[in-house]
């Protein structure tokens, strides 16, 4: 069976920035399952696992356009610190969901604080960075009908409702 949409694929990876640093890695044992097609990972990771067949061992390469975008520095912002009055122990590192256009939300993450601003920055913390992976497909099955409503796989490495 082919990677294609709408199969739920199982696989190992880990993910290293272009120094060579792990970034994120799936578990020993427990797969990362998605369901191909329905944007659950990134485009340049999906569209080179397309066509691959269990036991296929990829390594990809992809560029921020295909991942989680270019930084934007318009995304970083610095505000009145007494808009977050209300937080006894705001520190760097925190995140907050914030309206943003067309009813949509973003997540700032806190990236400095002082007395008079704290320092948000929109961009995923993975923007502008080339992305390594090294991947091993695992399985690949037919999504149930349910899944694909849900866009997302149920079950072991998946989600339960």
């Amino acid at each position: 069976m082919l990677v294609a949409k709408d199969k739920v694929v199982a696989i190992d990876y880990t993910l290293k920035d272009s120094d060579g640093q792990i970034l994120d890695q799936s578990e020993a044992g427990q797969p990362l399952s998605y369901l191909h097609g329905a944007g659950m990972i990134i485009e340049g990771l999906e569209a080179a696992l397309e066509g691959k067949v269990a036991d296929d061992e990829v390594q990809v390469i992809v560029e921020p356009s295909d991942g989680y975008g270019e930084f934007e520095e318009e995304l970083r912002q610095q505000v009145p610190r007494s808009e977050f009055a209300d937080i006894e122990d705001l520190a760097v590192g925190m995140q907050f969901r914030v309206n943003a256009e067309d009813d949509e939300f973003l997540v700032v993450t806190v990236v400095d604080v002082n007395d008079e601003e704290v320092t948000v920055d929109g961009n995923h913390q993975l923007a502008g960075v080339t992305l390594h992976f090294d991947v091993k497909v695992r399985e690949i099955r037919d999504a149930t009908e349910e899944e694909i409503e849900h866009g997302h796989p149920h079950g072991p490495g998946g989600h339960e409702h």
